[in-house]
């Protein structure tokens, strides 16, 4: 009976720990700060030096509970990574996964090794622990912190923290092996191993990714089994490629992409769903790895290992930005930033957690050291995204519309989806903007009245007016239903007017008197920034014509389909600049 008294006060337990990450979150928001590091302090004010006073020390259950969440979180980032990104960021984003990985460690373990005076090895692994980017974390703080990042920028940082683990991974576990194994592992063997665990992974989340895709559209699962399917499915990737001896973190990635970017049934349903999921993974994830710690032996570590996660920040990560992404179309601003946001997370402290479970010699100093970074990385990187994303000006305009746009999956078919919007008084719908004709309007609700598109004529405030759509271009017509405020902040970016890519740049001459060469008068706009960028084009990417720009307003493929016109504007002089320049003219001495 004691047993079974003890299982349910664990029960208890542990559910109230759920319970209060889940409200602190509420607080966590209204305040700014980072989830992540939320849940990780909560795990620690309950862990054996906080007042909940919970001894863990169970290293493998800690592994195994990682190796799950980050298989889901892995999973929903590959599924909401659109397969063109790959043509704009697959070249820079793989640099970055392998060069700059390398790079990071071995410059963390440069400082490593003159903090701690450890040998050379030993600094190498801790190189190795932190050197990769989290995906989840990466993922997780940009999705809720509401920051849109231009295409160029945000597919980098998404697939690179989607493929940079096996590196990672491959990479500790082959120091460790050095350092406990007395003859050294040849060089050669190492790249083969490597290649091995790439292609097996590749393999296993390509055809895996495939066969859930396959089987979710053709078995007849009831409705509330479907998302679970698929959720199973990527564990099962994750598992059988680790068993094949390939890497479970890249295999899942590739597997969620292939499911994303396929036709799905329920797919509004399945994203939904790994949405909760992936937060709910995050926050047993951190929880528990913040119960693992004990404050008390981090205190001595503390002033070297904020050394080390100071150079990898301010050091490490931003040189191996620098050198991968140089030789790519990238501004400095982008490569601050991307530099900024290599956010350590879960990963280093999992990674951490393998020399524990090989009995290394003071595996307790890396498992510290990481924790610590990832400590700093969540509070200093993690608080400041947003203000250095806006301050280094990589965002894009972003309309909060997911609280009031629905879909809904039609059984029977693939191609379209139904979505419903709530219509604001001051929605650019009402204000002229012609809806695309892609996006079949099918009925409207309106003061609880169902009424067909012919009964309901011209949309109305508070409306609720439901659409047929394919689901790739769904986020579309969220900037027809934008409250006014969200409407200015996309005309402020993207300009006052709107043109189709067919428009010529010798109409917008005769319309604005821009600035147009006669060679290029007849030259579209769609092909002017194809002439111009010479690859693949993205929203938000500008051209100037004399003092007005051009901006990419959508994309299909790499064709420019719409542009926005930003006209030049003449800045009235500020009061103060002008009492200044009377104030000189006064003392100026006059002419003899």
């Amino acid at each position: 009976m004691g047993s079974i008294a003890f299982i349910n006060t664990l029960i208890l337990g542990g559910a109230m720990l759920l319970l209060a990450g889940i409200l602190s979150s509420v607080v966590a928001t209204r305040f700014g700060a980072p989830l992540l590091l939320v849940f990780l302090c909560l795990g620690m004010v309950a862990g054996e030096d906080g007042p909940g006073g919970i001894v863990f020390s169970d290293y493998r259950a800690t592994y195994l509970v990682g190796s799950v969440a980050l298989a889901i979180i892995l999973f929903d980032g590959g599924m909401r990574t659109p397969a063109t990104a790959f043509r704009v960021a697959l070249r820079p984003a793989l640099l970055l996964a392998t060069a700059g990985v390398l790079i990071t460690a071995a410059v963390t373990g440069v400082v490593a090794h003159l903090v701690l005076t450890i040998a050379w090895p030993q600094a190498l692994l801790i190189g190795a622990i932190t050197a990769s980017t989290d995906a989840a974390a990466v993922l997780f703080l940009i999705h809720t912190r509401g920051v849109r990042l231009n295409q160029r920028v945000g597919m980098t940082l998404e697939i690179e923290s989607g493929i940079n683990d096996p590196v990672a991974v491959f990479l500790t576990i082959t120091v460790v092996q050095m350092i406990a194994l007395p003859a050294p592992t040849p060089l050669l063997h190492v790249f083969a191993t490597l290649a091995e665990e790439a292609v097996v992974g590749a393999v296993v989340g390509l055809l895996g990714g495939l066969a859930i895709s396959r089987a979710m559209n053709a078995l007849p699962l009831p409705t509330g089994l479907q998302p679970l399917f698929v959720a199973t499915g990527a564990v099962f990737i994750f598992a059988l490629a680790q068993v094949a001896g390939g890497s479970g973190f890249l295999a899942v990635y590739l597997g969620g992409l292939v499911v994303g970017n396929r036709p799905l049934r329920a797919h509004a349903n399945v994203m939904a769903f790994h949405d909760a999921a992936s937060w709910f993974c995050q926050l047993v994830m951190f929880l528990v790895l913040g119960l693992l710690v004990t404050p008390m032996h981090l205190l001595h570590q503390s002033p070297p290992a904020l050394v080390i996660a100071l150079g990898l920040m301010l050091v490490a990560r931003p040189l191996a930005v620098f050198l991968c992404l140089k030789p790519f179309r990238f501004s400095l601003r982008e490569i601050a930033f991307i530099s900024w946001v290599g956010l350590r997370g879960a990963v280093s402290i999992f990674l951490a957690s393998v020399p524990m479970l090989t009995g290394l010699p003071s595996a307790e100093l890396y498992f510290n050291v990481a924790f610590i970074t990832v400590l700093v990385s969540l509070l200093v990187q993690g608080w400041s995204l947003p203000l250095a994303a806006r301050g280094l000006d990589v965002t894009l305009p972003q309309p909060d519309l997911l609280s009031s746009r629905v879909e809904l999956d039609l059984p029977g078919q693939l191609e379209l989806e139904l979505v419903g919007y709530t219509v604001p008084a001051d929605a650019p719908v009402l204000n002229g903007a012609a809806l695309p004709g892609w996006g079949r309007r099918v009925m409207v609700v309106r003061r609880g009245e169902i009424l067909d598109a012919a009964e309901a004529g011209a949309l109305r405030a508070r409306d609720y007016a439901y659409f047929l759509a394919p689901p790739s271009r769904i986020h579309l017509l969220d900037r027809f239903f934008a409250t006014g405020q969200e409407a200015a902040d996309d005309q402020s970016f993207f300009g006052e007017f709107a043109f189709a890519g067919s428009v010529t740049l010798g109409q917008l001459e005769a319309l604005y008197g821009l600035p147009v060469p006669a060679e290029r008068q007849a030259m579209t706009l769609s092909h002017f920034f194809a002439e111009e960028l010479n690859e693949h084009p993205i929203i938000g990417d500008r051209l100037t014509l004399g003092g007005s720009a051009l901006i990419v307003r959508e994309v299909e493929g790499d064709e420019v389909t719409r542009v926005g016109l930003q006209l030049e504007r003449v800045e009235p002089p500020h009061p103060w600049r002008e009492r200044l320049l009377r104030l000189l003219r006064a003392l100026r001495p006059p002419r003899s």
